[in-house]
């Protein structure tokens, strides 16, 4: 079992590596998914032989109550539909923290439900937020989960300069499931998991 990390350079470190994402250019990306209101790209990880997913669409509301439902907090359990339980393992300060999930089964269960210990920092960025994160090697892993790893990964919410009250909301996810998974599984399961976070979301800042 590994110790918490130092958080101060972890965050930094993290966050300057999701800045590196959201600079990547866009001829180096190819859509997996696209709805009416979100797409969804992909790009080989340079951290594991999965995939780095961009995610993006506007969302209907200021930016800093989009990421509270977003980042780790009372909100979020309420409305994200894969996440079966979530808790606050230990606080460093208001916007930084180690926490424990876990989520639901996908494809009838062809992936098992997952459990994550994941360390989260939100930041200010530009006009808007980042809330970013990384897994940890910490602690037991629970009665019949997998536990997976999310390498880095970060929302960035920024307000549209033309209509301040609604955001562009940009995420970079790459989720090691971990297991004998057909990587097929994977890839769909990914891509649609994004897009209905998207649609969850929404449902909930409406509500």
């Amino acid at each position: 079992m590994a110790d918490f990390p130092d958080a101060a350079p972890l965050a930094t470190k993290l966050r300057n590596t999701l800045i590196q994402y959201y600079n990547i250019e866009e001829n180096a990306w190819r859509i997996a998914k696209k709805t009416k209101d979100t797409t969804v790209w992909r790009k080989p990880s340079e951290e594991f032989c999965g995939y780095l997913y961009k995610t993006q669409g506007i969302v209907e509301d200021v930016t800093n109550r989009i990421v509270d439902h977003i980042r780790p907090g009372p909100y979020r359990l309420d409305w994200d539909s894969l996440m079966t339980s979530m808790d606050i393992v230990d606080e460093f300060e208001e916007n930084c923290c180690v926490m424990r999930y876990t989520t639901a089964g996908q494809l009838w269960n062809i992936i098992a439900p997952r459990e994550f210990v994941d360390f989260s920092y939100t930041t200010d960025h530009e006009e808007g937020l980042l809330s970013c994160g990384i897994s940890l090697d910490y602690g037991e892993v629970g009665h019949n989960f997998v536990r997976g790893f999310n390498h880095p990964c970060g929302w960035f919410c920024i307000p549209l300069k033309d209509n301040p009250r609604h955001s562009l909301l940009t995420g970079f996810i790459q989720t090691d499931l971990r297991g004998m998974l057909p990587q097929s599984a994977v890839d769909t399961a990914m891509a649609s998991t994004l897009t209905t976070f998207y649609s969850d979301l929404r449902k909930a800042l409406k509500a």
